[in-house]
């Protein structure tokens, strides 16, 4: 049990970690959600990334990947009150034009038992959003 323990606090002690130093030869992009939801990096074109708590990307075109999850109503009918549900969104958002030590934020929002993903620059710009046509997949994974 004591080593079921350890190991569990090891894993949390390791995302709680600080973040590492950003390479002013990458791009760095941070992940926003407001609070009671929960957003991580997931893939960096089509390859598992090691951290999910940001994407730190080369100059040029990526395919990011994140997953999000949010509580839903979960709709027990006939006025009965029940517990929400949790809904997991697998979310893209593509971007041609990553630049080397730039910072960028990708914010997620639920949308209608859906999602949407805002790509912003330093400046605030919007760079790029989901499209809704194969971006975005969402159920009880």
């Amino acid at each position: 049990m004591r080593l079921c323990l350890l190991f569990a606090l090891a894993l949390l002690g390791g995302c709680a970690g600080p973040l590492p130093a950003h390479d002013p030869q990458m791009a760095w992009v941070d992940l926003y959600t407001t609070a009671g939801k929960t957003l991580m990096a997931e893939r960096l074109d089509g390859k598992s990334v090691n951290d999910g708590r940001y994407f730190q990307v080369t100059p040029g075109h990526h395919d990011l990947v994140v997953r999000f999850q949010y509580e839903i109503p979960s709709g027990g009918g006939m006025g009965m009150n029940s517990e929400p549900a949790e809904l997991t969104c697998r979310v893209k958002v593509t971007y041609d034009d990553f630049a080397a030590g730039q910072r960028y934020r990708l914010e997620l929002r639920p949308q209608l038992r859906s999602a949407l993903a805002l790509l912003t620059d330093a400046r605030g710009t919007l760079v790029a959003k989901t499209d809704f046509q194969g971006a975005v997949s969402c159920g009880p994974f």
